[in-house]
């Protein structure tokens, strides 16, 4: 008997795990939240500097070109670009190599919030329902701007677009220039390496290339533009 009550409650509990993110997600429709990694470097004693910035005070070359690198089909899917996975899927399979993830801005926000960094299957089976729940419960507009505060963006514990651009540029998020945010955007694969502070030659070529891409791609943003229209004055 002694058994099956902690095996039942060892299953509980996992389940209890596994179902909260789905209960606290719609709350971060109004909550600004903090992500897990910040939860782990508080815990460590490392630092951690973030100043939550409303999308309206965010610099929209910073918008753009976010979702130019990270996702450019960020307002036309559902929370999982599959296409992109599809192809992140066969080149992975096939040892070809990607400039970027299959990760959209839903699931890395599904991951910022509640899961943990690094490559995993088992993760990757977490982030997908959840990217999807995400969003269901949570406007488009509100997404990235929870994403743009909580992504981690710095090698000293910088997390956020205004914390990683006083960093960057010695400025506010929301003066910054489009090259700076397209740069700013390239060193989101691996704010650790790429350091917009200090660009390599390959930062700012790829800078560059983002920069273009979001000055003629006008409706990679649409859904956000269309939620600020919609808005009450």
């Amino acid at each position: 008997m002694r058994n099956h009550a902690s095996f039942r409650f060892v299953i509980i509990s996992g389940l209890f795990v596994l179902l909260l993110p789905y209960a606290v997600a719609p709350l971060y429709r109004f909550v600004d939240p903090v992500s897990t990694l910040m939860l782990w470097r508080w815990i460590r004693g490392a630092p951690v500097e973030r100043a939550w910035m409303p999308l309206d005070r965010i610099s929209p070359a910073l918008l753009r070109t976010v979702i130019v690198a990270e996702d450019d089909r960020f307002c036309s899917h559902h929370g999982i670009d599959f296409r992109e996975l599809r192809e992140a899927a066969e080149a992975e399979l096939h040892g070809t190599g990607r400039p970027r993830g299959g990760s959209g801005i839903t699931q890395q926000l599904a991951k910022n919030l509640f899961l943990w960094p690094g490559r995993s299957y088992v993760r990757k089976t977490l982030e997908l329902p959840l990217a999807l729940w995400i969003d269901l419960v949570i406007p488009k507009r509100r997404q990235i701007e929870l994403y743009l505060n909580v992504v981690e963006w710095g090698p000293g514990g910088e997390f956020g677009a205004e914390a990683a651009a006083r960093r960057a540029f010695s400025k506010s998020g929301s003066s910054l220039s489009l090259l700076q945010a397209a740069m700013m955007a390239a060193s989101l694969p691996n704010p650790l390496r790429r350091d917009p502070r200090k660009p390599s030659l390959h930062l700012r070529q790829l800078a560059a290339v983002i920069a273009a891409r979001a000055s003629s791609e006008v409706n990679n943003d649409r859904c956000i533009r269309a939620a600020r229209e919609t808005q009450p004055a």
